[in-house]
């Protein structure tokens, strides 16, 4: 095992500078993709390790051929592949999870594995080969049902679904790291990040609803759940931003934009720019207005922290889903694309 002895000016200065090798877990994924795309443009050499369960070739392909990204087809549950993906990097940017909430409803042992144990391994990787900077992507739901909104940073975990659990343990898992071996985490727990390469969440969800019926929409729910909506493009500042200012061995940090809207509004965002009127909706709501067991009704964050670091998210909740809505509609729909399994 290698000295936890952690040198802060001179990762500080790494950081700045660009030029060293970092991995990103789940880097074929949607968030994960677009921070290698980052990542690469400032000069850093990028190692990707997925499973490919939920990522995509497609979103890293256009670096397959270049000498800065390495992609690694690998399991963070196989202790060994870990420990070889994090061999000689300077930093673990780690996005590799299941991102779907409602599968923890039906199969809880899925994100006890693919986040918890993944996160667990990953973690103990990094303390036997002296690796010692961590960006982890957690996730507004860790707070569950919050009493009031916007909800800040000091507010209690109190997660309402296994998907929220698991993310509330991993951070917990990456605290008592922090603390015990030296490794320095920055932990962002993200709002709804919509954008390009989106896969899953309601706003693909309503594209591919009115690709198969133009006429009418399912909505999960009541329509009056409440969100905050963040760009993919926003989010990858705002993750860079906090790695590179935060000055805290451990430090949490909300990544949302500073308002939030209704999944109604969404429907009708993305009505408009499939150029649709007078579809009908049809609520599927479960008790309090939820669209499945461990959804919550009300969630948005305040991001006074990061706005102390100079973030300024660029688009509002609903400048977002309109562009994603309309990126998507190219994708899926002029594509033709919307009938395949994705």
């Amino acid at each position: 095992m290698k000295t936890p002895y952690y040198d802060a000016s001179r990762k500080r200065a790494t950081r700045m500078r660009g030029r060293g090798l970092v991995l990103v877990t789940g880097g074929a994924g949607f968030i994960g993709s677009h921070l290698v795309d980052r990542l690469v443009s400032e000069g850093w050499r990028v190692r990707v390790l997925d499973n490919f369960s939920t990522g995509r070739m497609e979103n890293v392909e256009h670096h397959v051929n270049s000498q800065v990204v390495e992609v690694v087809r690998g399991d963070l549950k196989d202790l060994e592949v870990v420990k070889s993906a994090v061999d000689g990097v300077d930093a673990v940017f780690h996005f590799a999870a299941n991102p779907e909430v409602r599968v923890s409803t039906t199969n809880p042992g899925i994100h006890f594995n693919e986040n918890v144990v993944a996160t667990f391994n990953l973690l103990e990787a990094m303390r036997r080969e002296g690796v010692r900077e961590l960006v982890f992507a957690s996730s507004s739901s860790v707070y569950g049902e919050p009493d009031e909104i916007p909800v800040g940073e000091e507010a209690p975990v109190r997660p309402v679904s296994v998907y929220g659990a698991s993310k509330a343990a991993c951070e917990s898992l990456i605290h008592a790291y922090s603390k015990l071996y030296g490794i320095r985490a920055v932990i962002l727990r993200y709002a709804n990040v919509v954008g390009p390469r989106l896969k899953h969440g309601v706003v693909y969800d309503f594209v591919v609803k009115l690709k198969r019926s133009p006429s009418e929409l399912e909505v999960l729910g009541d329509g009056k759940q409440v969100r905050s909506y963040v760009h993919v493009e926003d989010a990858v500042e705002a993750t860079m931003m906090a790695w590179r200012e935060s000055d805290n061995h451990f430090e949490v940090y909300n990544v949302a934009s500073e308002d939030w809207i209704t999944v109604d509004e969404v429907a009708d965002e993305v009505m408009k720019a499939m150029g649709l009127s007078d579809v009908r909706k049809v609520y599927r709501p479960l008790l309090h207005g939820v669209g499945w067991l461990g959804d919550v009704k009300r969630v948005a964050l305040r991001i006074d922290k990061l706005k102390a670091l100079g973030f300024k998210p660029s688009m509002s909740s609903r400048e977002a889903v309109r562009a994603t809505a309309k990126k998507l509609v190219e994708e899926l729909v002029h594509n033709g694309l919307a009938g395949r399994a994705f």
